[in-house]
């Protein structure tokens, strides 16, 4: 099972913290974040991660290394500093020949505790070329920019930890539905076949992964899976200390 972990950007809302290392080597609970990440994800399935890096990429590679450690296979797609953004980073690996026929993507910033396998397995049940994992937000730690409908029309249900079910929008820039219509948020860890980068993402320039599973959202190409369990981030100052009690907390 493999992940691409996208960890090029520049971190700008964490300077001064990320001018002297990139995001995903900030200290968490004692130990750079990728650590955790990894460590985490190796528990869950995942045998094979592509780490796509950019804004200081030399120092994350130095530190990870072939992955070895953390009982992971590591290799790196280099943006350097002409960034094509989260899609175009996709369509730079697939172009190196590193993607596997499906993959998982998630981000350098966010830490995930719900089982990748799992999610793979219900991904490849699908029968849809991409999916999105979800959280039933309502605003509550960012914007909600999801509308999810679980199988079946059925109800939600606090006692499952996933719930399979299909995007009927997913929508950032709530361009299309009101504000108010949007209830759930990406959760941070999609899976998509390798065909999707292929056709629906530019060999040139910059994309957006935001953008492109939008349009799978309205092809209706994206299966929908609830987490029940909330997502953590280190994309600001507050999120990096609530991550770190959490961890703290759990040891």
């Amino acid at each position: 099972m493999q992940c691409v972990i996208l960890a090029g950007g520049l971190a700008t809302r964490m300077r001064p913290f990320t001018d002297e290392r990139p995001k995903a080597l900030l200290p968490v609970a004692g130990r750079p974040f990728i650590d955790h990440q990894l460590e985490w994800l190796a528990r869950h399935g995942v045998t094979r991660v592509v780490l796509s890096i950019g804004y200081k990429g030399d120092m994350l590679r130095a530190h990870v290394g072939d992955g070895a450690r953390f009982g992971l296979g590591v290799t790196y797609v280099d943006e350097g500093t002409l960034l094509r953004g989260t899609a175009g980073a996709l369509r730079l690996a697939l172009e190196l020949g590193v993607l596997d026929d499906a993959f998982l993507v998630t981000y350098g910033d966010s830490f995930l505790p719900v089982d990748f396998g799992e999610v793979w397995a219900r991904f490849q049940r699908s029968g849809l070329p991409a999916l999105m994992t979800v959280f039933h937000n309502q605003g509550r730690w960012d914007t909600s920019n999801a509308i999810f409908e679980a199988r079946g029309g059925e109800p939600r249900d606090d006692a499952a930890d996933l719930k399979d079910g299909r995007l009927v929008l997913y929508d950032k820039r709530h361009a299309t539905r009101p504000a108010t219509d949007f209830t759930y948020i990406d959760y941070g860890l999609s899976a998509l076949e390798r065909r999707i980068i292929e056709r629906d993402v530019p060999a040139t320039g910059k994309a957006d992964l935001a953008e492109l599973l939008h349009t799978l959202s309205l092809r209706g190409e994206l299966a929908g899976l609830e987490v029940r369990e909330r997502f953590h981030e280190i994309g600001s100052p507050e999120g990096l200390e609530e991550l770190t009690r959490w961890i703290t907390a759990k040891r």
